[in-house]
């Protein structure tokens, strides 16, 4: 028997009023995190932090361009690919670290585990020219554009 009643745990399917799930805003930048999808996911709380990399995706006047902070990784355990419908996939994995036989763990809070995000590009966007790079743990991706062509407007004399 719980001596302290928890005010969030839905567990034995009582509908309980969670004062913060109103403020639930959606983040334009949450695309698509398939390790997250559900409160059942096999991935645990405590990979939360890596499995929802945030990204920042700016547009400049040449290109889009997407950035991550993604400290500890090196560039090999990340993966950059291109669908054929326009959609930029980013993903990656961090291992857990070895753990030693005489070691004495007090405290594990950095992040480990998978990240999967993905973004369509507009119409504009050069798929044959997208570029990486990663330094100092923050990948950048840019994703040039093309000029959209300005229709010729030709002015038509009005007779009369």
């Amino acid at each position: 028997m719980e001596m302290i009643p928890s005010f969030f745990d839905n567990r034995r399917g009582r509908s309980v009023f969670d004062p913060f799930s109103s403020f639930d805003i959606m983040d334009p930048f949450k695309v698509f995190t398939p390790f997250t999808s559900s409160p059942n996911s096999l991935v645990s709380l405590e990979n939360s932090a890596f499995v929802d990399t945030r990204f920042d995706w700016k547009e400049t006047p040449e290109a889009h361009v997407f950035k991550a902070d993604l400290p500890g990784l090196k560039k090999e355990e990340v993966k950059v690919e291109i669908e054929d419908d326009r959609v930029l996939q980013i993903s990656g994995e961090r291992s857990v670290e070895k753990e030693e036989k005489n070691d004495a763990w007090h405290r594990v809070e950095r992040s480990s585990g998978k990240f999967l995000r993905r973004f369509r590009l507009p119409e504009n966007a050069k798929m044959d020219q997208v570029k990486a790079s990663m330094e100092n743990g923050v990948l950048t991706v840019t994703v040039p554009k093309e000029e959209i062509k300005k229709p010729d407007v030709k002015a038509i004399e009005i007779s009369g």
